[in-house]
């Protein structure tokens, strides 16, 4: 009973859609360091430089304790440019998909199906069939 689970965890993990996803979560991990860092490093200082507006702001409550405003806009600012760029990359592998698609189905009705192309043939033998027999009555 193991051994069968063992065997169809393993065909799981190894199908390429669990490969290309585990690659697609470590690049997407490092994707969003950059994001964060491009934001950080650029986007709050040009904001700040803008409106004045202090990107890293808190609100002081009680004691110790702060509303930390400007890490939240900073996270909308990450997911926004994230969101972005992912809609672009979708975007751009879709067309290539479609593409490709394109061409597929341009080559498939360039060529009529075989069995539309013996169909034609089994016709036009009858049809000169029937006129042989045609002359020779």
């Amino acid at each position: 009973m193991f051994k069968k689970f063992l065997n169809e965890f393993k065909e799981f993990a190894l199908k390429g859609n669990v490969m290309d996803m585990a690659v697609g979560v470590i690049i997407g991990a490092a994707f969003g360091d950059i994001v964060t860092a491009f934001t950080d490093d650029f986007i709050n200082p040009l904001i700040g430089c803008i409106g004045g507006a202090e990107v890293g702001g808190k609100i002081h409550l009680i004691g110790d304790q702060y509303i930390n405003y400007g890490h939240f806009i900073s996270t909308v600012i990450n997911f926004l440019i994230m969101a972005l760029c992912i809609f672009l990359m979708i975007k751009a592998v879709n067309k290539l998909m479609s593409l490709g698609r394109k061409k597929a189905e341009e080559e498939a009705a360039a060529e009529p199906p075989k069995e539309e192309v013996l169909l034609t043939e089994i016709r036009d033998l009858l049809k000169a069939q029937a006129e042989a027999n045609a002359k020779n009555e």
